[in-house]
């Protein structure tokens, strides 16, 4: 049975005092987004047991880190205290970026009875086969990419919005697209850490790699290569 979800969150900052606290008027939090899904409904692709840990528990860590980063950069910016800082940064740029991510990858899933895996349309499916030949070959060069990269990160199908192309990405631990480039729009994201597939994969990442396309959202792809890129031709 397709576990539930328990609680309604919103994507979207919150304004509130700082955490636990309530010392800082103003001051942004984070909360959990929604799954547009049940746990359950990527099975057999994704267990349910998995996206239940991987969005409560690691995506929720995340959150929680990240918005206690900001609060202590919130404390450090009005104290002046800018050794504080500077050494907050990376803690910022992995627990958001760790949000970030995962707010993207949530959107790249779709159950199959929900479109899951239909190949995409329009102008990013024509895009796709001028560029890389076919969705096939796409595919195979995302996988690799994704299945090569050592320790823990992402693996990204990107539109370069200053070169007006196409490009496959990765990206190590939680950073963000972005740290690649600030024209490179994240179309579809995969998730490689151990922890989006271990519990049924094991230390099979490729077998995972090569599930995976069978709930990808190419519709979610669609709507942002037509938003962002409208005129964008592949060279």
């Amino acid at each position: 049975m397709a576990l539930r979800i328990l609680s309604r969150k919103n994507l979207t900052p919150t304004i509130s005092g700082a955490i636990g606290s309530g010392h800082f008027r103003g001051f942004r939090t984070f909360s959990l987004p929604d799954l547009p899904y049940d746990y359950g409904a990527l099975e057999p692709v994704i267990h349910a047991e998995i996206m239940q840990l991987h969005h409560q528990k690691h995506h929720q860590a995340y959150i929680t880190n990240y918005n206690k980063a900001l609060e202590q950069l919130h404390e450090a910016i009005n104290k002046g205290d800018t050794s504080t800082v500077v050494k907050l940064q990376s803690a910022i740029k992995f627990n958001g970026g760790g949000h970030v991510n995962h707010s993207i990858f949530w959107k790249n899933l779709a159950p199959i009875h929900e479109g899951g895996g239909e190949p995409p349309k329009g102008s990013l499916g024509w895009a796709i086969d001028t560029q890389f030949g076919s969705l096939e070959a796409l595919i195979q060069r995302v996988n690799a990419e994704g299945a090569a990269l050592q320790g823990s990160g992402w693996v990204w199908l990107a539109l370069d919005k200053e070169l007006k192309k196409l490009s496959v990405e990765t990206t190590a631990n939680q950073d963000p697209l972005v740290t690649k480039g600030s024209a490179l729009v994240p179309l579809l994201g995969i998730d490689v850490w151990e922890h989006a597939y271990y519990l049924q994969y094991k230390n099979v990442r490729p077998d995972y790699l090569k599930n995976i396309w069978k709930v990808i959202n190419w519709k979610y792809a669609d709507e942002t290569f037509a938003k962002e890129a409208p005129l964008v031709e592949s060279r």
